[in-house]
């Protein structure tokens, strides 16, 4: 039976589908961290704010970066009238003037929302010349937000203060390049490498995490420009795995519409997939709030972070007291014999504190 010290995940990651004013609204979530929105109906970008980077800029390039593209950020000003507002209590998005598509009058949109909240500071160490970061911090859920400089060293380590290893850590240059973003998982090693706006195979090399396992205050990269140009900024989400609230794998494809079972140990509320051994295939998120069917099995609304696709609806999977269920036989999520690694995070724990279900 899982147990988890998280009994109310919703305070720690939640999903939000709103409907855009063209004014500015409000999006409840304490000490926000990472924000993540996508119009529903609409082929538009994947907006990415985070409360480390600011939600607004005066100069460009913007704060906004997009999951379907390697540009840093908008390339024109996003004031506070137009941005987001990061508050204690709650995030303030704003008139969306700048025409980014988060908050556009009438328009359908989701929101993903990861807290973080403790501003966390200091040096990078390993090889080369040590550089400052920033960053904001949620122990208890296993997820930090850190703004590092690069140094151009192969073996330069980056602390992220989760104090256990993180299982998944996606990183974006910021400026200087328009590299991919790129992400470590945990059942990809410490070589594999998968691009967050491709539809790429996994890349095996030891350039990019310099073939060294995260440990519980670092992580380690090599001397690719995509996360460590030499005085060149970098953002890296690091997720680590909490028992009862997130969990971090992978699974094979069975090409059968009785799929494969994913164990998770909690009821799902959000499961992002992707297919690893082969090139040509999307990332998919699914969630338990913009189903058609109302949150209940079949969850069929699926969107694509590498791609600005509007939502599109098929029986794909089912949300169980206990994981996650494959019930189509779509290549992107079930291929049989297919490698799949996937993020997902809970609605309920089985069994919470002092046994609370």
């Amino acid at each position: 039976m899982a147990y988890t010290t998280i009994n109310k995940s919703s305070e720690h990651f939640d999903t939000k589908v709103y409907t855009g004013n063209g004014s500015s609204q409000t999006l409840d979530m304490d000490n926000l961290g990472l924000l993540w929105m996508k119009n529903r109906t609409e082929t538009s970008n994947h907006n990415l704010f985070d409360s480390v980077r600011g939600g607004y800029y005066t100069s460009a390039p913007g704060p906004n970066l997009r999951s379907n593209g390697t540009t840093a950020g908008s390339g024109s000003d996003i004031t506070s009238a137009y941005g987001i507002t990061f508050g204690s209590s709650s995030s303030t998005i704003g008139s969306d003037g700048g025409g980014y598509n988060y908050n556009q009058n009438s328009k359908s949109y989701v929101g993903w929302q990861w807290r973080a909240g403790t501003a966390v500071s200091g040096n990078t160490g390993g090889s080369g010349t040590a550089k400052t970061y920033t960053g904001s911090v949620n122990t208890t859920s296993g997820f930090s937000i850190i703004k590092y400089t690069g140094n151009g060293t192969a073996g330069h380590t980056i602390p992220h203060h989760l104090g256990v290893a993180p299982s998944m850590i996606i990183t974006k240059i910021l400026s200087g390049d328009t590299s991919s973003w790129y992400a470590y998982h945990k059942s990809l090693g410490n070589t594999g490498n998968i691009f967050l706006d491709t539809t790429a195979a996994v890349s095996n090399s030891g350039a990019w995490w310099n073939s060294t396992t995260p440990t519980s205050s670092v992580f380690t990269v090599g001397d690719q420009t995509g996360n460590n140009s030499n005085n060149n900024p970098f953002i890296a989400y690091c997720f680590a795995e909490k028992q009862g609230y997130s969990k971090f794998g992978s699974y094979t494809g069975n090409g059968n519409a009785d799929g494969a079972f994913i164990y998770t140990g909690f009821k799902t509320a959000f499961v992002m997939i992707k297919k690893t051994d082969s090139a040509g295939n999307y990332w998919h998120i699914y969630d338990n709030k913009r189903s058609s069917s109302g949150g209940s099995n079949v969850i069929n609304d699926v969107l694509y972070p590498n791609r600005s696709d509007a939502e599109y609806s098929e029986d794909r999977i089912d949300f169980v007291s206990n994981g996650f269920k494959i019930r189509n036989t779509n290549g992107d999520i079930n291929t049989s014999g297919g490698n799949y690694i996937f993020m997902a995070f809970a609605e309920a724990p089985l069994v919470g504190t002092n046994n609370v279900p």
